[in-house]
């Protein structure tokens, strides 16, 4: 319903979302992919399974209240080293928010992503849902190609472009 609004009046603002965030059913929504996620805990300790045994809907009840009346506060990020793919010896930071704190941003993410989703251009690929790196390459192939014949692609971050967790979009290409 929300990307339908931005799609059909691109100039409008919306308003009052914060309402939308707290609702039951937008938190449950957001507990179903943390809790499919199975990621690991945050600098609380507590895991997805103890979530589950403490009652999931009872935690999302308690936190709805805590979005409502303005005492939810985040909690800091756990930071952890991985190895970085295909570059031995080499590791780049993570950072893991609490099981809590990845509801409410679920939440946040649910609510937000259909608005500004309304206002990008079809080659846009940075950090978009069921995008990546692979479909923007495999669109550059088309438009070089001998039946569209593009002469030249803007990418702005050549030096991570094919990293995995890197941003990469190009400028409207069908332009």
């Amino acid at each position: 319903m929300l990307y339908r609004a931005a799609k059909a009046d691109p100039g409008r603002r919306f308003h009052a979302l914060f309402d939308k965030i707290c609702r039951t059913d937008v938190l449950q929504r957001a507990w179903v992919q943390v809790r499919r996620n199975n990621g690991a805990p945050g600098i609380d300790g507590v895991s997805i399974a103890e979530v589950e045994e403490y009652g999931a809907g009872r935690l999302l009840g308690e936190l709805a209240a805590a979005l409502a009346d303005g005492s939810y506060r985040p909690l800091p990020a756990r930071r952890v080293y991985i190895p970085k793919p295909g570059r031995a010896g080499e590791r780049r930071p993570l950072s893991v928010p609490t099981v809590i704190d990845r509801v409410v941003q679920a939440s946040l993410k649910l609510v937000l992503e259909p608005i500004f989703e309304a206002d990008f251009k079809p080659c846009s690929y940075g950090f978009r849902p069921n995008r990546r790196a692979q479909d923007a390459i495999a669109e550059i192939h088309l438009f070089t190609s001998e039946s569209i014949n593009y002469r030249w692609i803007f990418e702005a971050d050549i030096k991570a472009c094919l990293d995995p967790w890197s941003y990469c979009s190009f400028a409207d290409c069908a332009a």
